[in-house]
């Protein structure tokens, strides 16, 4: 079930009319690309979240 959150990822990154603009900027860095490195750096997040859980379901050998 936490696999879910892979799901998450998947309309973070492929929705977009929600990213498809350029204010508000950062730093002078367009709406779009700031956006874009956010959704890198939380799909790592929670793919390091699904991989811990999904460690600690299977028996130690």
């Amino acid at each position: 079930m936490i696999r879910i959150l892979f799901l998450a990822i998947f309309i973070l990154a492929l929705w977009v009319p929600a990213f498809n603009r350029v204010m508000p900027t950062l730093f002078g860095i367009p709406f779009f690309y700031w956006y874009q490195m956010l959704v890198v750096l939380i799909s790592s997040v929670l793919i390091w979240i699904v991989y811990k859980v999904e460690d600690k379901k299977e028996p130690q050998q």
